[in-house]
């Protein structure tokens, strides 16, 4: 893959092939002649956003890889066999030649797409405000969304050292082809997230960005992530007030958290404007439009890939309460449990599963999480219960003082198998803990298969919690930096 500058023209290009009848083959990817004639009307403006989503998409981006990271190099999931898909990534099997290129260059490659958009959106004439405010919300949000994850990928927490530590370049315009970002420094691509989402939401605040687009982060969506990058950088109180505010006038618009009674089924649901249920954005997959074999609802499927199950201190976790909704679940196949979230629609096959990427439940856990971590316990009781008692109507947190390990352990219960857990586990400075419990009759052929005492217990000071930069983008770009120790002899061991 080439460097950072070149996406910009894998940008042009992905417009050319959504906009022009003709295929992008016949269009020259000439980034100046693209991004001049790519944005002249509202019209253009949503064929490029399409372009972004339907980049999402991809099993390499948010169908896939990007999602499932976060889960096959925590402690709750692990890759079935090294074989697998996941193997690489639950085993940190990878070098500094050998990293995978796709976290890195999906990412810029969207984010470029963003960058068109919000270089010319705001000379766009038009006499539907609105709508062009949502359209720049929305460019906004992802760019944010990107940056975010990519930091996530290859930048340590910023807790760590308040951000002090190389993240990531940050693009925030078109490139020239031949150009050399140099890394931004975590705390700086933190800023960078925020004040695009702040922008966001200031220019979703409308109808339209309240209004339920299928597929497309509106307003609710982009208040959600802010809470969740606020908990990351440590702004509890701005975290609550987010995630509460998300959660207010998502309930006003007709969302609401799924009862315990649809809860195993409800992620196969159709939703619409007139049943709309918790899920705030999501990637849109059908059987004409899908990203193939290799999406999330394959490889999570024993009649799939099977390449991704629980692991049985996980599991010995949840069945802490056999009446748990969320045990309806797993489904069992080689004496292992794997989660079936990624369902399909009514006539859709496995692969064709939608895929959350931020719901409702996310909005109730980040504010019962900041609550904590600001002393309200009457708060944290409040957003805390409204989880805990949908997964059992017999269990409650009221009356109590809730704990940021309870909070913590709910999150992990409930966001299992959507990419949370290993930025989770590491965020606040804990660690992923893997290890086997015994005695668990139904997947006792789940074992830990690595053998390093480094891979199966570490924390933020591990080397490879954090991604290499590709070997294509260190050779192409003479100022990008290699993440510590990858350069050494220890990256081969």
């Amino acid at each position: 893959m080439k460097k950072i500058a070149s996406y910009i023209i894998i940008g042009s290009m992905a417009f050319s092939a959504v906009s022009c009848s003709d295929g992008w083959l016949d269009v020259e990817p000439s980034t100046a002649v693209e991004t001049d004639k790519s944005i002249n009307e509202l019209s253009d403006v949503d064929i490029m956003l399409n372009g972004i989503y339907t980049t999402m998409q991809n099993a390499y981006a948010y169908s896939g890889r990007l999602v499932y990271y976060g889960d096959a190099c925590g402690d709750d999931m692990m890759a079935y066999s090294s074989t697998k898909r996941t193997g690489n990534y639950y085993t940190f099997n990878f070098t500094k030649d050998t990293a995978p290129s796709s976290f890195w260059s999906y990412p810029y490659e969207m984010i470029s797409l963003c960058n068109i958009i919000l270089t010319k959106i705001d000379n766009v004439e038009t006499k539907e405000e609105e709508l062009r405010d949502y359209y720049k919300g929305q460019a906004l949000a992802l760019r944010a969304m990107f940056l975010f994850d990519l930091t996530k990928f290859y930048g340590y927490p910023y807790k760590k050292d308040n951000g002090a530590s190389l993240g990531v370049p940050i693009v925030l315009s078109v490139l020239d082809k031949e150009a050399k970002p140099k890394r931004n420094t975590v705390a700086e691509c933190y800023k960078q997230v925020i004040d695009d989402l702040k922008a966001a939401i200031t220019a979703m605040d409308n109808d339209e960005g309240k209004s339920f687009h299928k597929g497309h982060i509106n307003l609710f969506g982009a208040q959600t992530l802010l809470s969740r990058v606020y908990l990351y950088h440590g702004d509890d109180s701005d975290a609550f007030d987010m995630a509460t505010q998300a959660i207010k006038g998502a309930e006003t618009e007709g969302y609401e958290l799924w009862t315990n009674a649809e809860y195993a089924t409800a992620w196969g649901n159709d939703a619409s404007n007139g049943t709309k249920g918790e899920v705030l954005f999501e990637i849109v997959n059908t059987t004409d439009d899908s990203p193939g074999k290799e999406s999330l609802g394959r490889l999570h499927s024993p009649s799939g890939y099977k390449d991704i199950c629980l692991t049985s201190s996980f599991y010995a976790l949840l069945n802490e309460d056999p009446d748990d909704v969320r045990l309806n679940l797993l489904e069992y196949s080689s004496k292992r449990a794997f989660v079936k979230k990624y369902q399909p629609q009514d006539g859709e096959e496995i692969m064709d599963a939608n895929i959350p990427l931020i719901r409702l439940s996310e909005a109730y856990l980040n504010a019962a999480e900041a609550a904590v971590k600001t002393g309200d316990n009457p708060s944290a009781v409040k957003y805390l219960n409204a989880i805990v008692s949908r997964a059992n109507p017999a269990n409650s947190v009221e009356g109590s003082t809730v704990t940021l390990d309870r909070v913590m352990t709910e999150r992990r219960k409930e966001l299992v198998g959507e990419g949370h857990r290993f930025f989770d586990a590491l965020r606040d400075g804990g660690s992923v803990d893997r290890h086997d419990v015994k005695g668990q009759s139904k997947i006792s052929s789940t074992k830990h298969y690595i053998t390093k005492a480094e891979k199966m217990n570490f924390s933020w000071d591990y080397y490879k919690c954090v991604l290499a930069i590709p070997k294509a983008e260190m050779d192409a770009n003479s100022n990008m930096l290699q993440n510590p120790l990858y350069d050494s002899s220890k990256d081969n061991e």
